[in-house]
């Protein structure tokens, strides 16, 4: 038996289902997959777990020494994965530069060179910052993108190639969706024909074909019309196909509907081109198969537990000619039932374990072919003279770039996947190739593992392929090995000799195929051939025309650094960015370590300032003093009223907040202006009460209903022996306390009422405490600050009186008329 390397996920699933037997233990286990792409609406839908749980996160795969890496999240919250997440996928460069630097004493001394090689998105970004870091240390960094084989730099390090002086490349991406020849008019539409045309009567082929055998799947899988389903919420990837429908100057998107089992039916925006389109969302796939009867493409991005289902379920409808399907590890007695039945229907199945394919001018599977400036650099916009099969998705990317570098570009690539028993076969595509006009010669990147391939050998010998054709297999090191090596695809081992690299590459050289010595040299083996057919005749490529410019995303261009705009808000106070949450620059978990309470919060999050002790405890004195004052004042009436009218909490609440202003509760912010313009102005206090009475004007924070000097305010006697224990001076509190002793010389209940202590003491606090300026106090009162405290404080009250409501089940409040008096016009007259 064979060992195969697998995931550390998949062997916990192993552990969990065939040793673990009580289901306490077996539900123990939870997990969620995510990439750079993942959604995270639709990852919670799916996983609804992750938003109350204390999680872990890691990659997924052994790695030695993960915790001392970094590379190990525990108990997080899902903020914190995100945070965590966000700092690594996609950002390996980072990492390689900062062990360069951290390094460079044992590089210089070492002699060590580096070479990379780069492709993917924002590869020439990532090749800038290698070059850079390697002009800074010193250290020699050589730097090469797609324009260079991805295994050349290999040769290049041992010294057997010779390191070509590259040209600066350009510092990012975005010139290959930038409209490159200076006119400002659109360019014109991609061919819809062949980039290559064939010379029928000047060219014969070198031996006769053989006819081919009926078959019930189609020769063309994919056209100009082509309409596709694709099953599960994978919005990138159609956006992606979008886009690459629009630079191929397709009529209509080729994605018709969307299946998504876990939501109503609805409509998802994307863009097409510069205008945005909605595309529906049907909850089954009955419904969607109804409404579009034109489709006969399915795309399915299920998982592998429910792939399987959803394309047995797929094959029922007749319209449906080609499925592509992208999850690995869907258990291989299944995916041979699928095979059986996909022959038995004429259905042809691309995958399991794919990125899919795609047809240059026509269609495209997901998300083949990465983002946009790979399709336009690899010219996929428009079709050109060679078609290819691999196994491997990202092999299939690479074969892109070497095609559209060495010859006039691809006519149409598959991969069929990695698994040991894939949907269709080498054979099955490189067949369809042979028949089809509009391809001059065939790529078929192997690999080690199976038998596939001396299909071809038997089909090249009798004639039935008569169209040039260029294979490797990858894996001839594994000779090198003194035991089995199990690569990375699930059918990438060989169990006999004939399934080695080595063996398959001999017996094609010898069937007549075009084999390189190395992948290394593929590239020049395939310009070759295409060559010669060019210089025979049998291709005549075609002046190139320009794709469509497509507007690149905002979210692209601003990470790339092309744009900027003003931001719709702005914020100083609070960041859910990061690992943590962090309160004006202090980490919520420092909030609680210090146990600055809600004071100390709320000084962090209105005044932007870690306050002193004393000021965060008055500020809660605050809060309790102003929390309720009965049910009979208006605030406390509205909300109760509200609460019996079967209104909610939030409605109730808001009805009592609204009574807020300078009659109820808002006195606070007046009183504290009023006592403060008195005070900066320079008059005593007497003439502030006479300037105030000559206008007829009250004095805010002056007067009670009940209380009086000789029936004190309880709240304003603890809060006055407070402030004078801990506040470092007074100044408009003893001001306000002079003007309190005039006002209560005329009349008794004309105190310094809780809300004008409150306004004079926290201005004093705001000018004294050492962390405000004059003019930062002066403008925090201005602004409405103190108003806060009353609005928070007797918020508590209004929501107690709503709760209280509730559990008495008080029914519809209406008031008595014995207590209306009702005084109408006729009344009046008499």
């Amino acid at each position: 038996m064979s060992a195969k390397a697998i995931s550390e996920q998949t062997g916990k699933e192993l552990l969990y289902k065939y040793i673990c037997t009580t289901s306490a233990i077996q539900n123990r286990f939870k997990y969620a997959r995510v990439t750079p792409d993942t959604d995270w609406c639709h990852l919670l839908q799916d996983h609804p777990w992750l938003i109350s749980q204390q999680l872990v996160v890691k990659p997924d795969q052994l790695i030695k020494r993960r915790g001392k890496l970094g590379l190990v999240g525990v108990n997080l919250n899902l903020d914190g994965v995100k945070s965590w997440l966000k700092t690594r996928l996609g950002k390996e460069i980072t990492g390689i530069v900062r062990a360069i630097r951290d390094y460079q004493g044992p590089l210089k001394e070492h002699e060590v060179t580096i070479f990379v090689r780069r492709g993917g998105p924002n590869y020439q970004e990532g090749l800038r910052v290698m070059g850079e870091v390697g002009k800074t240390t010193g250290i020699p960094i050589h730097v090469f993108g797609t324009e260079t084989h991805m295994t050349a730099i290999v040769g290049m390090a041992l010294g057997y190639r010779p390191i070509p002086n590259q040209p600066p490349t350009a510092a990012h991406t975005a010139n290959f969706l930038l409209n490159a020849s200076g006119s400002s008019s659109t360019p014109a539409p991609s061919r819809t024909a062949s980039f290559s045309e064939s010379k029928a009567d000047d060219v014969a082929p070198a031996k006769k074909a053989k006819p081919a055998a009926t078959q019930g799947k189609a020769t063309t899988l994919f056209s100009r019309h082509t309409k596709a389903i694709v099953w599960g919420m994978q919005t990138r990837a159609v956006q992606g196909m979008l886009d690459f429908d629009y630079i191929c100057s397709r009529d209509e998107p080729s994605v018709a509907a969307m299946v998504y089992p876990f939501t109503g039916d609805h409509k998802q925006k994307f863009y097409w081109g510069h205008k945005e389109i909605l595309i529906p969302v049907f909850k089954n796939m009955a419904d969607a198969m109804k409404k579009h009867p034109e489709v006969d493409v399915l795309i399915n991005f299920a998982s592998l537990r429910s792939a399987y289902d959803s394309t047995i379920e797929t094959m029922n409808y007749a319209q449906i000619r080609t499925i592509a399907i992208i999850a690995e590890g869907i258990p291989e007695a299944l995916t041979r039932k699928l095979i059986k039945k996909a022959d038995q229907k004429g259905v042809t199945i691309i995958g399991p374990a794919t990125v899919g394919g795609i047809k240059p001018g026509c269609f495209k599977i997901g998300n083949t072919g990465g983002m946009l400036d790979n399709i336009l650099a690899s010219k996929l916009y428009r079709p050109g003279s060679v078609a290819y099969v691999s196994r491997s998705g990202g092999m299939s990317n690479e074969l892109n770039n070497i095609i559209s570098r060495t010859t006039d570009g691809v006519y149409e690539g598959v991969a069929i996947g990695g698994d040991r028993y894939p949907g269709s076969t080498f054979m099955d595509h490189v067949l369809r190739y042979q028949d089809t006009p509009g391809v001059k010669m065939i790529v078929v990147l192997g690999e080690i593992g199976g038998t596939e391939e001396y299909k071809i050998c038997q089909s090249v010998k009798e004639g039935r392929i008569t169209k040039p054709v260029v294979c490797w297999c990858i894996g001839t090191c594994a000779t090198m090995f003194s035991s089995e090596v199990q690569f990375g695809h699930a059918g990438a081992c060989a169990n006999q000799t004939s399934e080695t690299a080595v063996a398959k590459n001999q017996a094609l050289k010898e069937a007549g195929v075009f084999v390189p010595w190395s992948f290394d040299e593929l590239g020049e083996i395939i310009q070759n051939v295409y060559e010669d057919l060019v210089a025979k005749g049998v291709i005549v490529p075609a002046q190139e025309v320009p794709p469509p410019t497509v507007p690149m995303d905002y979210s692209w261009a601003r990470e790339l650094g092309l744009i900027r705009k003003p931001a719709s808000f702005m914020t100083s106070i609070c960041d859910e960015r990061g690992q943590e949450l962090i309160y004006a620059g202090m980490p919520i978990t420092e909030v609680f370590k210090e146990e600055m309470g809600i004071g100390g919060v709320l000084g962090l999050l209105w005044f932007q300032r870690r306050l002193p002790k004393y000021s965060c405890q008055f500020i809660e004195m605050c809060l309790m003093v102003t929390a309720d004052h009965g049910p009979a004042v208006s605030g406390a009436h509205n909300t109760i009223i509200c609460a019996r009218a079967g209104k909610d909490l939030v409605s109730s609440l808001t009805s009592g907040l609204l009574t807020i202003g300078d009659r109820f509760g808002g006195a606070l912010d007046a009183a504290a202006k009023m006592f403060s313009k008195a005070f900066d102005s320079g008059i005593i206090p007497m003439e502030f009460v006479n300037k105030m009475k000559k206008e007829g004007r009250l004095i805010m924070g002056i007067g009670h209903r009940v209380k009086s000097i000789n029936n004190p305010d309880m709240r304003v006697q603890i809060l006055k022996d407070y402030v004078k224990q801990h506040f470092p001076a007074t100044p408009l509190l003893d001001y306000a306390l002079e003007v309190e002793k005039i006002t209560t010389s005329k009349k008794p209940n004309l105190i310094l009422n809780v809300d004008g202590f409150i306004g004079a003491a926290f201005v004093d606090m705001l000018r004294n405490c050492g962390s405000f300026t004059r003019e930062e106090a002066d403008e925090y009162i201005d602004i409405g600050a103190l108003n806060g405290i009353f609005v928070l404080g007797r918020s508590m009250g209004f929501i107690g009186h709503y709760l209280d409501q509730k559990r008495l089940k008080q029914g519809l409040y209406r008031h008595p008329w014995d207590d209306i008096s009702y005084v109408l016009p006729e009344h009046m007259t008499m």
